[in-house]
């Protein structure tokens, strides 16, 4: 009777043992494959990213809202000109060479207008060679490999078969938030290229005033709030290569349920620096 007893109790923990590790390995490997794949989706520029969307939006921009900036240009070059006289004590401190200078500057103006969008996707295109730079690294070094999983396996083989009851329950429990968590990657990644799209297709109107002292700030808070978009890439792959060499450390742990319970804290974790990417990089470049 107590070999029946022994070997059903064998039996038992061979299943939770290879439950555990299989939700666990799933874990993993979506781990790996999540850097790759931010990597990829991140590093994307946005005419590559859905062609589509990109031509549509570079029509509307070119279209519909660059006449409008032509408008503004000119309102703002007059209000150049006028503020340049003014400014001079009332026409009494003429010069030839200031009406040269508004020439320069409306030429100046003129090319910025035209060549608006051409200016927009080269920001991305620096910012595409920074992440596909880094998401190279990266991937290289957050692999978990299967000599730290059978250094789990071999953990959880010694553990009694109440412990492998309670961590299978607690490993099917990861799965779901890993799931949640793949949602709000996929929320934050597409909605990113989305804003991208949305910032592209007004770009023309804000460029229009940055010729001016006093009303360009408009055009400089734009550039500033592009800059923070585009290097936003960088920072959420920063956040997933940090989470992936965190959840590389908990396979070689040497706890199987400070593993499952730090795994979660872990996604936890990067779900909310996640949502912080985007605030955070608009700190850094003083955009509002």
């Amino acid at each position: 009777m107590d070999f029946l007893t022994d070997w059903i109790t064998e039996w038992l923990k061979g299943l939770l043992v290879d439950g555990i590790m299989g939700n666990l390995g799933g874990l993993f490997d979506n781990v790996n494959n999540q850097v790759g794949e931010i990597a990829t989706q991140v590093g994307t520029s946005p005419a590559a990213w859905n062609a589509g969307v990109f031509s549509l939006i570079r029509q509307l921009s070119e279209t519909v809202v660059l006449p409008i900036a032509g408008m503004v240009l000119t309102f703002v070059m007059c209000y150049e000109l006028i503020q340049m006289i003014v400014d001079r004590n009332n026409l009494h401190d003429i010069d030839t060479w200031m009406f040269f200078k508004w020439v320069f500057k409306t030429f100046v103006a003129v090319m910025i207008l035209s060549n608006t969008f051409n200016i927009v996707m080269a920001v991305f295109d620096v910012a595409q060679s920074l992440v596909n730079s880094a998401g190279g690294l990266i991937s290289g070094s957050t692999a978990v490999t299967s000599g730290m999983m059978d250094t789990l396996e071999a953990e959880l083989t010694a553990m009694d078969l109440g412990p492998l009851l309670g961590l299978f329950l607690q490993s099917f429990m990861i799965q779901i938030i890993v799931l949640a968590m793949n949602i709000v990657v996929f929320v934050i990644v597409y909605g990113r290229m989305i804003e991208i799209y949305l910032l592209a297709s007004l770009a023309p109107i804000p460029m229009a005033t940055v010729v001016n002292r006093q009303i360009g700030s408009m055009g400089h808070n734009y550039f500033r709030s592009l800059l923070a978009v585009a290097f936003q890439g960088f920072l959420i792959l920063v956040c997933v290569a940090i989470y992936a060499v965190l959840v590389q450390s908990i396979a070689v742990s040497g706890d199987p349920v400070g593993a499952i319970w730090s795994c979660i804290g872990y996604t936890v974790l990067l779900c909310f620096t996640l949502f912080k990417t985007g605030s955070l990089a608009k700190s850094i470049f003083g955009a509002h």
